[in-house]
């Protein structure tokens, strides 16, 4: 029988009602085997109220990170929430163990990669990890993101080692064989940016990957490259703008009077949450899948399949062979 995959029940905006919803979507309707981690009467109280009492395994940890802990706050916040008291806490022992496949949450970001550190452990060489989601472009296919918000603040040798993480999740996960990448910038001539952008620039030619240059912004739907690498910080503001963006289209058309166009819902579907379920935590020597904190069933059942299918795929630890150089400096 696979491994299950654990899920911080108490994590995002709307837990454990929307996570142990969706857990249960998960199982049932995506196959994916699940473990809830968190306070164990609560989960058990959401778990008869959809009729899987028994169904899904739960494993019991008394504190929850608040979603209020952010950034440095979150790191702080960390230092208890990886002794075995915590549900994420728990969860990321119990990836570390091997007792699960992944890890699932929708909790805090800071927290989630702050525990993943601490509890997982990086992957060799690996000098902070990052999120990678891949997103749809009008060229019809995919690019990579990253990071979309994990590290707000990275230095350049970062920002470098991030192209790295992400040129090999579009091998492996979007079977690009030799992917191209974008540094996010104000401009596309080389040299435009601010000092991180810069000094990011100058690292990234000399790294065994295909560097295109700097790319702007109406690039990142447009497929010129097949990965984007940029800080945290502006990763999540362009993630979000895309998806805000998608949302006030729909509301604009309706605002019109006229049925909104069968097509334009397929647009938003692509770029819903529902859709991707998360962004893969790379650079862990574990799997981990981090969803939007205001994650409803839906998209946490696609999360725990996503993670499922990377768990089983080997991404984790293929990343981690394809990053097997010296570090960045």
């Amino acid at each position: 029988m696979p491994q299950p995959v654990a899920v911080d029940a108490m994590g995002g905006d709307h837990g454990p009602a929307e996570t142990v919803g969706g857990a249960v979507t998960a199982m049932r309707e995506h196959g994916v085997p699940v473990v809830l981690v968190g306070r164990a009467g609560e989960i058990r109280r959401e778990l008869a109220h959809h009729g899987a009492v028994g169904e899904i395994g739960v494993v019991h940890a008394e504190d929850v990170v608040p979603m209020a802990e952010r950034g440095a706050g979150a790191v702080s916040t960390a230092a208890s929430a990886v002794s075995a008291t915590s549900s994420l806490g728990v969860a990321c022992q119990l990836v570390r163990q091997g007792t699960v496949s992944a890890l699932v949450s929708a909790g805090s970001t800071g927290a989630v990669v702050s525990c993943a550190i601490r509890g997982i452990g990086r992957a060799p060489n690996v000098l902070r990890p990052a999120l990678a989601i891949a997103l749809p472009t009008t060229a019809g296919g995919a690019t990579v993101l990253i990071d979309a918000g994990a590290t707000s603040d990275p230095t350049p040798e970062m920002v470098a080692q991030f192209a790295l993480l992400g040129a090999s999740y579009a091998r492996l996960v979007l079977g690009v064989a030799d992917p191209s990448v974008g540094l996010l910038s104000i401009g596309s001539e080389p040299g435009k940016g601010n000092r991180l952008t810069r000094r990011a620039g100058e690292l990234l030619p000399v790294l065994p990957l295909r560097f295109h240059g700097n790319v702007e912004g109406h690039d990142v739907l447009a497929g010129t490259t097949d990965v984007i690498v940029t800080d945290g910080f502006t990763g999540n503001v362009v993630l979000k703008n895309v998806e805000g963006s998608v949302r006030a289209t729909l509301s604009l058309v309706a605002r019109t009077g006229a049925a909104t166009p069968e097509a334009l819902r397929e647009v938003a579907r692509l770029y819903d949450p529902e859709t991707h379920g998360g962004a893969a935590l790379l650079g862990l020597t574990g799997t981990v899948v981090v969803a939007h904190g205001a994650s409803r069933a839906a998209t946490i059942a696609r999360a725990c399949a996503v993670a499922r299918d990377l768990a089983d795929g080997g991404v984790t630890d293929r990343v981690g062979d394809h990053l097997a150089v010296e570090p960045v400096n």
